[in-house]
């Protein structure tokens, strides 16, 4: 079977264990500021361009002080992310809210910090309105979402229709109207139509949707508008045998549709924003965990000291990531497993009949692209702790950027009671 490179060699990890028990995330600083670059070069042609790198994808203030440096912004979906990309000294216009369902108190607090708010409903002008007094910000954005299906030639990459995100064709216009009336100055559309694609042409045919749109905007409510959010959706190859996006070409084929059709119809000053966590993040990242134990009943097992809540995509969506058995990678794969972990969930499966080197006990195996959407989706099940994460540095060293939970942070939402007490955990 082909194989993924790793960014991390077994004697580094040995190195890492003296320090760092497994389960951790690890990331690659090197690859990471790599890719920065290469999506700023693919998007340089557009003088506004800002990548808000969607926080939810990986939270944490590292990873985001590094992004950062590379101009990057934030794409917040709730408080917490809010409060963290003030704290780390974002500008107000560096700060993106898009969030759905959103609570009152959200809202106020992305008013109050300057956050750019992007409004997933018509109905939230009115909820808005009432939180800030009828105070609106000089500008807004609007999230799109044209229904049906969406697809790249005959091909079905998602279905629109079926997301609880955005407003309809005519809800957006007459939202840009309501928002207009009310004092709102300078306007933005954001939409989100496919996830995890592996397409060079999923973005330049967004964004022909979304130019053609903007141009009717303008047309039918003769708004100002600063900004198009592509949002993300560039996706990676997570199996070895998928062919990689190639961002320089997937911004040159915005740049064309841009050409097109915003440039001609006097809007050729139009910023583009993207807001992309997966792509910017998940193949440099990696979980990394140990074989603890073997079972030989009906199908043969390895059992590692990772399990679902350090990553959850394969148990919850069957997602497919990569796995490398550290020292391992040029061994034949002639072993059928089941990689499991100890969640009392049979679903607690990393792969399913996945071949593999012969794994002895004690084998470092590394689960490719958990970079984004990883450790971020962890959870308590079955009072299992979260792991820490790790930055593996361009010198080489390794510096822990968040420290792993214990039984005490468990237990510490106990704090009016005396079970910490019992447990000798203040």
């Amino acid at each position: 079977m082909s194989q993924k490179k790793t960014f991390v060699t077994l004697e580094q990890l040995k190195e890492i264990n003296k320090t760092y028990p497994t389960p951790y995330h690890l990331y690659d600083e090197k690859g990471i500021r790599a890719n920065a670059e290469r999506l700023k070069k693919a998007f340089s042609w557009n003088k506004g361009y800002r990548e808000y790198f969607a926080v939810k994808a990986t939270p944490n203030p590292f990873i985001l002080n590094i992004l950062k440096e590379y101009g990057c912004g934030t794409d917040c979906s709730s408080m917490t992310e809010l409060m963290m990309s003030h704290a780390l000294d974002f500008k107000p216009e560096e700060i993106m809210f898009s969030s759905n369902d959103t609570p009152a108190e959200e809202f106020a607090y992305a008013a109050k910090i300057g956050a750019m708010i992007n409004l997933d409903d018509i109905t939230h002008i009115d909820f808005l309105d009432k939180i800030l007094d009828g105070k609106f910000p000089e500008t807004m954005s609007c999230r799109y979402n044209p229904g049906g299906y969406f697809k790249l030639g005959t091909s079905i990459m998602d279905n629109p229709g079926d997301a609880k995100y955005g407003m309809t064709h005519d809800q957006i216009i007459e939202a840009f109207k309501i928002l207009k009336s009310k004092g709102v100055k300078h306007f933005g559309i954001h939409s989100f139509l496919a996830s995890n694609t592996v397409s060079n042409e999923y973005y330049p045919a967004l964004a022909k949707i979304l130019f053609e749109l903007a141009v009717e905007l303008k047309e039918k409510t003769g708004v100002d508008i600063r900004f198009i959010n592509l949002s993300g959706g560039i996706g990676i190859a997570y199996k070895p045998d998928q062919e990689e996006n190639d961002i320089a070409v997937i911004g040159e084929g915005v740049h064309k549709v841009y050409d097109e059709v915003l440039t001609p119809n006097g809007m050729g000053d139009v910023a583009i924003y993207t807001e992309l966590g997966r792509f910017m993040l998940a193949p440099y990242g990696c979980l990394v965990t140990k074989a603890i134990h073997e079972k030989h009943t009906h199908k043969e097992y390895i059992g590692v000291d990772a399990c679902a809540v350090n990553l959850m995509r394969p148990a919850m969506y069957g997602a497919y990531h990569h796995i490398t058995v550290a020292g391992k990678e040029d061994a034949p794969c002639d072993h059928v497993y089941d990689i499991t972990g100890s969640l009392c969930e049979n679903n607690d499966k990393f792969a399913i009949d996945r071949k593999l080197p012969k794994i002895d006990m004690g084998d470092y195996l590394i689960i490719h692209d958990t970079g984004a959407h990883g450790f971020s989706m962890g959870y308590n099940y079955n009072g299992k702790l979260r792991s820490s994460e790790l930055l593996l540095k361009e010198d080489g060293s390794v510096e822990m950027i968040r420290r792993a939970e214990t039984p005490k942070d468990y237990f510490a939402t106990f704090d009016f009671c005396n079970i910490l007490d019992k447990l000798n955990l203040k």
